[in-house]
């Protein structure tokens, strides 16, 4: 009985749901006429752009209609289509200058195609071949390319807003009237990537064309469960920007609005918000189906084809033919059939573990610079702040970003004084959006611009994460883009700051190949490393304890100079044991050892984590056979773990005793002194070393 009434329960919720969708869409068409359309009229155009829009527009629908043919056949595996949705795509390249970057989606195969990227080329990725621009390493649209000025999406699709904001503000401080359009849909305006990059772009004034392609369903959600505003563009005031709402099936309507605001904004740059009202004719991908969908829907919405719209006003106003329309339509169905032949004949792509491993960074071009004899006493605070004085000087295309760190000069002061120096255009205070900014750097990024962002505490960079992992790291393996970002992180506990402002997060970023990941313990190793990280073309997360900025002190070399990653430095030579350690471990063990001088002990200091300096660890390793790994981080999967399957596997025959970890015990760290004192690993490492040496 109750599964009977669930069954009624479920039947009658969806058909509650259907009446609901479709009464949201009896108001559609005066929704979409919130601009006066007439001055897109055919007539307010040459013949020859007519046709050529045409062309244009036609061109993605039959590349899909053949898709669909292949996918029946087996051939293809996988679609996104965008039936339906070209007069977007299309209308919005049209408007835009060749030299403009467009950031994309699924859905937007017209951009490729308008912007005249190779069929063979386009056809290749999709195979994964090697003609593609990816290698085979991802599929359909997920790329991007400078040549053609299109970044691609990854598949959290909120994150490229932001790099449409990194491309803007590239373009406004190299003062090229341009503006950077980027698309998302009405389910990627609930993300939380959608606020803070239009928050950002208001703040800074940047001239992005935000484009919301409303297709009415995020996969299988309708917009009615997606949001509760009339329009999303009404979103727009909130950020103090204008909002458009556009009928995205006439595609001189997309073209004339895009092409009108793109004039506007490369004299007076600001971001706009453009909803762009549309359908998506198929499912999310083919596999996905629509029968979620109310048939009334398409039955609606195919009469507002964007093709047949297009074509009837020609066709009325005798501004085509129909064997006009014949002929375009033959001729690129050639040209299609054509390419696929050619891309399908393609072999599978080959590769090694060293092609694919060595693709994962951009290679580094710059020696590193010796240090001068000449040098003084500075805290580990000192030496951050002279190393990005160094930097920006060194570099005039160098950005400096973050929360705070204009006239405030940083939380931590590691700043202060730069915005009087090198002005705000290069050292600039962030709204609190850890995401925007990381994925701006992004788009800093491709326009050959570095940047620095400062973390405020390292612990808040998790609202940053998706951009570093899925972003920064992943960007040049997939379609070989340099990403020279560095973020600061300043990190540890020691000073009584709680969990969240405490934590030593180091392990979340060496399990992602792509990043670099440095962590020096000594003001000089902390300036030559900096001023290394700010050399190297790939993102790199760069560790700064807190409790060593003011603690901390050493002799460090004058000017500019740089320390390669990957080199340890021993600390200590010994012949009882060996400790590995890095940052506030070092500072532990070198206490400890001072106190307990009977002790022979080898203290090597790993600075980088990634690159990792396996030579090193071995040699020290060899020499006493007896290993402790000392991190600050909690024990259960800390990076000492990973250090310590490399010596069982690597160094085997060296051991005399087990390798031992000491760590923090596995719970967040706490806030008061003395818990956070029984925390701490320091508190371990007596009765560990004792372990070790007794075994």
């Amino acid at each position: 009985m109750l599964r009977y009434l669930a069954d009624f329960l479920l039947s009658e919720y969806s058909l509650f749901n259907k009446i609901k969708t479709l009464t949201y869409y009896q108001n559609m068409p005066s929704l979409i006429h919130n601009i006066n359309t007439s001055n897109f009229e055919p007539y307010n155009y040459s013949k020859d752009f007519l046709h050529s829009a045409y062309r244009a527009l036609v061109f993605p629908r039959l590349i899909e209609e053949k898709m669909l043919l292949m996918l029946r056949h087996g051939r293809i595996s996988k679609w996104f289509s965008g039936i339906g949705e070209e007069a977007i795509s299309v209308g919005t390249t049209l408007a835009l200058n060749t030299d403009e970057y467009i950031c994309t989606l699924h859905r937007n195969l017209g951009v490729f195609t308008t912007r005249n990227i190779p069929l063979t080329r386009l056809f290749a990725q999709f195979q994964g071949t090697a003609n593609g621009f990816t290698k085979g390493r991802d599929r359909t649209f997920h790329f991007g390319t400078s040549d053609y000025n299109i970044i691609g999406m990854i598949s959290h699709l909120g994150p490229q807003l932001a790099i449409a904001d990194g491309l803007a503000l590239a373009s406004k401080l190299q003062n090229t009237p341009q503006v950077t359009a980027v698309f998302t849909g009405d389910g990627g305006t609930s993300e939380g990537d959608f606020h803070e990059a239009l928050n950002v772009a208001a703040v800074w004034k940047l001239p992005v064309i935000f484009i919301v392609v409303n297709n009415q369903y995020a996969l299988s959600t309708p917009v009615s469960e997606q949001y509760a505003c009339k329009d999303l563009a009404d979103r727009a005031e909130g950020y103090g920007m204008e909002g458009i709402v556009v009928d995205g099936n006439d595609l001189l309507t997309v073209y004339g609005v895009i092409s009108n605001l793109a004039i506007d904004l490369r004299n007076n740059p600001r971001p706009v918000l453009v909803e762009c009202k549309t359908f998506r004719m198929r499912g999310h991908e083919e596999a996905s189906g629509t029968k979620y969908v109310p048939k009334e829907l398409f039955e609606y919405w195919e009469q507002f084809d964007p093709i047949k719209l297009y074509e009837n006003k020609l066709l009325e106003r005798s501004l085509i033919t129909n064997n006009e329309i014949k002929e375009i339509r033959q001729n690129l169905q050639e040209e299609i059939d054509q390419a696929v032949e050619v891309a399908f004949s393609e072999p599978a792509i080959q590769s090694t573990v060293t092609l694919e491993l060595n693709d994962v960074y951009a290679e580094t071009q710059s020696k590193t610079t010796p240090a001068s004899t000449k040098g003084k006493d500075l805290r580990f605070l000192d030496a951050i702040h002279e190393a990005l004085d160094l930097a920006l000087a060194a570099n005039p295309n160098l950005i400096f970003m973050g929360q705070d760190i204009a006239e405030y000069g940083g939380v931590f002061k590691a700043t202060q004084g730069f915005v009087e120096k090198y002005g705000k255009d290069r050292v600039r205070n962030t709204p609190l959006c850890e995401s925007a900014i990381i994925g701006a750097s992004l788009g800093l990024a491709i326009k050959n611009i570095p940047s620095m962002v400062e973390m405020q505490f390292s612990d808040f960079v998790t609202c940053g994460f998706n951009q570093i992992v899925n972003n920064l790291a992943k960007t040049h393996y997939r379609w070989g883009q340099p990403v020279n970002v560095v973020v600061r992180m300043p990190c540890g506990g020691g000073v009584a700051a709680g969990p969240f402002h405490s934590q030593t997060s180091e392990a979340w970023f060496t399990h992602c190949p792509g990043l670099k990941v440095v962590y020096p313990s000594f003001p000089d190793d902390a300036k030559g490393l900096l001023l290394r990280s700010f050399e190297d073309p790939n993102p790199v997360i760069f560790f700064e304890h807190k409790k060593l900025y003011r603690s901390a002190e050493s002799f460090v070399p004058e000017g500019y100079y740089s320390i390669d990653f990957g080199k340890a430095r021993t600390l200590k030579v010994g012949s009882d044991f060996t400790i590995i350690t890095y940052g506030l471990g070092v500072h532990w063990a070198l206490d400890y050892l001072n106190k307990n001088q009977e002790l022979s002990c080898e203290l090597l200091d790993l600075r980088t984590l990634l690159p990792l300096d396996y030579e090193a660890i071995t040699d020290a390793v060899r020499k006493t056979g007896r290993v402790l790994i000392l991190h600050e981080a909690s024990m259960f999967s800390g990076f000492g773990g990973e250090i310590s399957a490399y010596i069982s596997e690597n160094c085997f025959n060296y051991l005399d005793a087990p390798v031992m970890r000491v760590a923090s015990i596995d719970t967040p760290i706490p806030f008061m002194a003395n818990l956070e004192n029984q925390y701490m690993a320091s508190s371990l490492l007596e009765s560990r070393v004792r372990k070790l040496l007794n075994y």
